[in-house]
């Protein structure tokens, strides 16, 4: 049985979240730099995580494992989809712009010119959320529910 946890939190005050910083080397393929916080996650696979995006920057290459809907709150967010190593499509999300996405979406994100802050909700069952991929879309890491409940357990201590 699921507790369910009273949460109330103004997404654009972003002064009491605790935010991971994700980033490579200056010599990394492309330019990564963003930000995570998790607001939410709980036993039966749900999870709601709070991106933003630094400006012309990108995340890690990806592919989800699970369900997956997002809302672009603030810039915009240039979603890079690609299948079988090439570039598929480029789509500009705005602020308000919504999307679900089934598993298997393997594409990059980055930030527009004012960068991006967008709230997602995965529902992971089986706890398998993504897998970061190399740029020939080779696994190099599995993030599961597990691993995001660690770091949610570390990121309230801190707050």
């Amino acid at each position: 049985e699921t507790e369910l946890i009273g949460m109330k939190e103004n997404l654009l005050r972003q002064e009491n979240l605790t935010w991971a910083h994700y980033s490579e080397e200056a010599d990394y393929p492309f330019p990564v730099s963003y930000w995570g916080t998790i607001l939410d996650i709980d036993d039966a696979g749900h999870l709601s995580v709070l991106y933003r995006w630094d400006p012309e920057h990108f995340c890690h290459f990806h592919r989800h494992l699970c369900a997956t809907t997002s809302l672009v709150l603030e810039g915009e967010l240039h979603v890079k989809t690609f299948e079988n190593g090439e570039l598929l499509d480029t789509t500009v999300r705005r602020v308000g712009d919504y999307a679900k996405k089934p598993p298997g979406d393997v594409h990059m994100e980055q930030g527009g010119p004012d960068g991006a802050l967008v709230l997602f909700e995965l529902y992971a069952p089986d706890g398998q959320l993504t897998e970061q991929l190399d740029q020939n879309g080779n696994t190099l890491r599995t993030l599961t529910t597990d691993d995001l409940r660690r770091f949610f357990n570390k990121q309230q201590a801190a707050a």
